[in-house]
């Protein structure tokens, strides 16, 4: 069954799935926002950076802390790493972890314990699983495995400030209306903390041409036209460059709002100026998903399909399929998903910005930001 638009789609779902709610329309349009970061999440996860994620932790303005703004997604320096076997037995809780991670001589003292559970009796995972903070890292938790009555759990000390960052902007039409009425005000929002958390800053000239300036130190600037700036601070191993830099990544949905990837309206062009990539998922790639998820269930992901519609429910107390909270055996099946159909997937997406820029140029940038020396950068 082919659909015209995600529109088109939305209509289904609100029909089929949330046709008990007060507006079914704007719950489906909610969903299609979890979606939509739920891809980006296991994009991520797919491309080997699972231990290096953070989800919705704040991060602050730079020079201006008293500001901090919470992002989907950031991609932080992993400062140590290492792995627990705990007997089968639920819930996985972060005295349980910390524990078993203190008889191995990990230095756990030093971290204020969290009340998230990684695992609980229910069989939810909470990604990115946050189970310890200090001012200057935070100890996370992902499940590796669960087998021979035994978890594997791998346990990375992440520090607090990231390399990258990811946000995800969707935006619905209204019944009646030509574009969302929110639309504008969400495009700033995002360009707001794409400008002010790193301290790569974009200057537009008198020209129109986008120059980048940073600090080498307190009263050092240094400057050149934007990409070249970006290029030399990605490829750089000098400290005074890399350090409080943060690569900022916008991912975008169309659904009638955005246009499209040639077709830039006002807000596009605010958030293509603003992000240091901007990736726009197409209506055809977020069908691809919805169709093969709900509508025309690929047999690997039953188990997902069973866990969105149960979250959706009219007697569902707890939603088990976000980007925090996801059914473990929905995660496994994501997982394979995403891995099993890489080079499709990719397709889904097109880059708006930097021009002729790819999503392997990204992925390449985000690889050589995450082997940094970020101890020497941060002298931890």
């Amino acid at each position: 069954m082919a659909y015209e638009s995600v529109d088109k789609l939305q209509k289904i779902l609100a029909e089929q799935v949330f046709g008990h709610t007060q507006d079914a329309k704007k719950a489906a349009g909610r969903a299609l926002g979890t979606l939509v970061e739920i891809i980006t999440f296991y994009v991520l996860k797919s491309w080997g950076y699972e231990r290096a994620i953070a989800i919705e932790r704040p991060l602050p303005e730079y020079g201006n802390p008293e500001i901090s703004h919470n992002v989907e997604f950031s991609l932080h320096p992993v400062l140590r790493e290492d792995r627990l076997a705990l007997p089968d037995k639920l819930p996985l809780t972060p005295v349980r972890i910390l524990d078993a991670l203190n008889q191995k001589e990990f230095p756990v003292a030093a971290f204020r314990k969290s009340g998230n559970v990684l695992l609980s009796k229910e069989h939810v995972l909470r990604n990115a699983c946050v189970i310890g903070a200090s001012p200057a890292s935070s100890l996370v938790a992902t499940l590796a495995i669960n087998r021979d009555r035994t978890f594997e759990i791998v346990l990375v000390e992440q520090y607090t400030r990231p390399y990258a960052m990811f946000e995800c902007k969707r935006v619905g039409i209204e019944e009646g209306n030509k574009k969302g009425p929110q639309t504008i005000e969400k495009a700033k929002q995002g360009a707001y903390v794409a400008r002010t958390v790193s301290s790569l800053h974009k200057v537009r000239m008198a020209s129109g041409e986008l120059h980048g300036l940073i600090f080498r130190s307190n009263t050092a600037i240094h400057t050149k036209p934007y990409d070249e700036l970006l290029a030399e601070i990605i490829t750089s191993d000098d400290p005074t460059l890399l350090k409080d830099f943060i690569l900022t990544v916008g991912v975008v949905s169309n659904h009638g709002n955005w246009f499209t990837s040639d077709n830039h309206n006002k807000e596009l062009k605010v958030l293509a100026q603003s992000y240091d990539w901007l990736i726009f998922l197409t209506d055809e790639g977020l069908t691809e998903f919805i169709m093969e998820l709900l509508l025309d269930p690929e047999p690997l992901l039953q188990p997902a399909r069973r866990a969105f519609i149960e979250s959706y429910t009219e007697t569902s107390r707890k939603n088990k399929f976000t980007k925090v909270q996801m059914d473990y055996e929905s995660d496994q099946v994501l997982q394979a998903y995403f891995g099993n159909n890489k080079q499709q997937i990719a397709r889904w997406f097109n880059v708006i910005g930097p021009k002729s820029g790819t999503i392997e140029q990204l992925r390449s940038q985000i690889e050589l930001l995450s082997h940094k020396d970020w101890q020497e950068v941060y002298a931890l």
